[in-house]
């Protein structure tokens, strides 16, 4: 089959695109058709070797794919060939990734596609659903009427939060850095569209909300708490889950003082059981057209090489140069 691969952890022009073994499913395995897969931060960090784990070479990379059950393992029995089903937690811990023309995966990580839904936009919406779903439920506990703040709402995660937020029932309040994303964040769902670089950005809120909303969403790299903990209310709760390496300052005496809880996350972590359970609200909210993840372009095997370039600039360069997934088409 062909993929896009690594012999060894580097910059992005170590992703080669060629020729490798079939994989093979293993007893609970399904070997999956790869419609679509899609590229995430987390595959940028693997591939340079800044996460370390486990990397069985040649390494395929990519977390999401979508696709066809073309053959399953002999102690499988969710699926059957022929279903289109979608999944994530892939090309980690181990596990080969996506960018290919055929995946074995465990069971455990595949859900069915619903009926109405492409390839594309179930592998754009895949980790970063799930990881929305994991901090708005299972950390936040986000309930109907309350106000969220989002940072950062235009890309992939928090694109995600806004729209499974207005699906949980809240009001969301989400910043972005130009008209275009402000716009784009309107369109998921968003109620209020802010621009980051304001000075008052807490004045702002507060106008609106003079209590102070009740969960803060971050996904920048680096989380400004002085300015989280001014806008959150009596017991507001904070999420972050980016920035393996920042270290800013923190605020102990107005967070302890408000009652706040700070919830840090890694979706990968998260077990089968708790994926699975996002994975059912996923799909319901992507059948009834609740929840699309926007996709900023579509690409090739051949090209994945300079995607991940892109999606590291995005991600680590912080140039804005993303409004959306980028999406791998084998």
């Amino acid at each position: 089959m062909r993929a896009a691969f690594i012999r060894q952890t580097g910059d992005p022009s170590e992703i080669q695109c060629g020729e490798i073994p079939d994989p093979v499913p293993g007893p609970r395995e399904a070997l999956v058709r790869v419609r679509a897969a899609a590229i995430n931060p987390i595959d940028t960090y693997i591939r340079a070797g800044t996460v370390a784990m486990p990397l069985p070479f040649p390494f395929v990379v990519g977390c999401d794919l979508a696709g066809e059950v073309v053959a399953v393992g002999a102690e499988v029995d969710r699926l059957r060939p022929g279903m289109r089903v979608w999944g994530s937690n892939q090309g980690l811990l181990g596990r080969q990734g996506t960018c290919a023309e055929l995946a074995a995966v465990d069971e455990r990580w595949l859900y069915p596609t619903p009926d109405g839904v492409t390839d594309r936009e179930a592998a754009a919406a895949a980790l970063v659903s799930i990881t929305a779903h994991l901090g708005l439920v299972s950390h936040a506990r986000l309930r109907p009427g309350e106000t969220i703040f989002v940072s950062g709402g235009s890309g992939g995660v928090g694109s995600a939060v806004i729209q499974i937020a207005k699906a949980l029932g809240g009001r969301v309040i989400a910043t972005a850095g130009t008209p275009a994303k402000r716009q784009s964040v309107l369109g998921v769902g968003a109620d209020v569209a802010l621009d980051y670089h304001d000075d008052d950005l807490v004045a702002a809120v507060l106008e609106m909300e003079p209590d102070g909303v009740h969960v803060f969403w971050e996904t920048r790299r680096e989380p400004d708490f002085d300015q989280a903990i001014a806008m959150l209310a009596e017991r507001g709760r904070m999420v972050i889950m980016a920035g393996r390496d920042a270290r800013p300052g923190f605020p102990v005496g107005p967070f302890y003082a408000k009652s706040c809880s700070l919830y840090g996350f890694v979706m990968f972590k998260a077990s089968a059981a708790e994926q699975a359970a996002a994975a059912a609200d996923i799909n319901r909210w992507l059948a009834r057209g609740q929840l699309r993840a926007p996709v900023d372009r579509v690409v090739t095997l051949a090209h994945v090489a300079e995607a991940h370039a892109v999606q590291e600039s995005a991600t680590v360069g912080g140039s804005g140069g993303l409004a959306g997934k980028i999406i791998v088409e084998p």
